[in-house]
């Protein structure tokens, strides 16, 4: 994802970066034996829909960068199988610890990665670019990170997967409200259709009497 919103733009590549409730809920089906109620499926079908409609008026740039594209929808999908498999692995260790050392293993991995391709473009970090760096690392790569696998672990994968489908449309408002973006209907009926997308997952199935 990195790599795609050096294409895109940020906004973009976060929101098909979102596409992973769709790769999860497929590859569940296909590769894990889930077999997903109708409203599962329903709900996945909102958040797609939810998807295309805040990517409406991007269609056209994104056509035009069909590598950036495929890099976000591979790292989606790449989320989506980590996902299911997290979900699957019983592991006697506790939640934080696993977050801790996949965060510690990927620094390393991103660090020689910049050492090889990106030297020559190194800066010295501002007060400003330090303030980003502290915050993604506390909130992003601390807390979220590790609010994201108790999620993964403690529910069902098309549930833990759909219940991030508010961050896009999150971060949509967010640069209306910051970067003073124009919304459209499209935003808004996008809004709908992740929170029906979530309910039809995660509101609870009646019983039977």
């Amino acid at each position: 994802i990195i790599l795609a919103v050096q294409s895109l733009s940020r906004g973009r590549s976060a929101i098909l970066g979102y596409t992973m409730p769709m790769f999860s809920a497929v590859l569940g089906a296909l590769f894990f034996g889930n077999r997903l109620p109708g409203r599962a499926w329903a709900g996945v079908g909102a958040a797609t829909l939810g998807v295309v409609l805040l990517l409406w008026h991007e269609i056209t740039n994104l056509s035009g960068r069909p590598l950036g594209v495929l890099l976000a929808l591979v790292a989606a999908s790449t989320w989506a199988l980590g996902t299911q498999l997290l979900r699957r692995t019983k592991m006697p260790v506790p939640t934080l610890a696993i977050s801790f050392w996949m965060t510690a293993m990927t620094t390393v991995v991103l660090t020689v990665l910049a050492v090889v391709f990106e030297q020559d473009r190194w800066i010295a970090p501002s007060p400003t670019h330090w303030g980003s760096i502290v915050f993604n690392a506390v909130l992003v790569f601390g807390f979220a990170h590790a609010a994201w696998f108790y999620l993964a672990r403690s529910l069902p994968p098309v549930a833990s997967t759909l219940s991030v489908m508010l961050i896009p449309v999150v971060g949509v408002f967010s640069g209306s409200l910051v970067l003073g973006e124009v919304l459209h209907w499209q935003d808004w009926a996008a809004v709908v259709l992740m929170v029906v997308s979530i309910a039809a997952v995660l509101w609870p199935a009646r019983q039977p009497t």
